[in-house]
């Protein structure tokens, strides 16, 4: 699907200055700039004090080969951090709220089903490890990211996932792990962007891949 052209547009310092630079952190002053603005003001958000920002939109389309079904199920055991149906076109929303304990930040998505209650999954942005940064989806497994500028696009990369019981970390070897994870957040005007999921196995290859497009709620 072909992203809207974007425009990269120079936020003035003095304004980037009173927002969170956390993700900018991660990124080069070239890599960071050459984001539209629309991304980097969402990405420079402040959330301090428990302030909670909403995305709405819908899914455009989901497809999982039957290996990507079923690594989708049995991920239902940790929370099903996974798209678990082929629903499309149904209704999906986004809070993103300040973790105040550990300094990172709560990701709340909810898809709407056709049949049943509405798939919901937790995680946790954290700013922390080899990669500074990584996001736990609960019982204790989580996945380091990279962040990387595409075409535009900001991407998160899975370098690798572990596995944290208390003060015992443990990395997943890679013949063991699902696969490699890419999220996009794409610009495509009007306040709206697209979202997208990747899962791809060295051996099986493409395993699930989803499509969103958002824009946000007026708080």
């Amino acid at each position: 699907m072909q992203a809207a052209p974007y425009c990269v547009e120079r936020l003035p310092s003095e304004q980037e200055a009173l927002g969170d630079l956390r993700f900018r952190a991660l990124l080069s002053s070239h890599d960071w700039n050459q984001l539209p603005l629309p991304i980097r003001r969402r990405f420079s958000k402040r959330l301090a004090d428990g302030a909670t920002v909403v995305y709405v939109g819908h899914v455009i389309e989901t497809t999982m080969t039957r290996a990507g079904w079923m690594l989708a199920q049995v991920a239902r055991i940790i929370g099903a951090p996974l798209p678990t149906s082929r629903d499309a076109g149904l209704p999906a929303v986004v809070n993103v709220t300040e973790d105040m304990a550990t300094g990172g930040q709560n990701w709340t998505r909810m898809y709407t089903r056709r049949a049943g209650f509405p798939q919901v999954i937790h995680s946790s942005k954290r700013f922390s490890g080899p990669t500074g940064l990584e996001e736990y989806v609960g019982t204790g497994i989580g996945m380091a990211l990279t962040v990387h500028v595409e075409a535009g696009a900001l991407v998160f990369r899975s370098a690798h996932y572990f596995l944290q019981l208390g003060r015992i970390r443990v990395r997943v070897p890679t013949w063991a792990a699902p696969g490699a994870l890419t999220v996009a957040h794409i610009e495509q005007g009007q306040g709206r962007f697209l979202f997208t999921l990747d899962v791809t196995h060295p051996g099986l290859g493409q395993l699930i891949s989803q499509r969103c497009v958002f824009q946000e709620f007026p708080s």
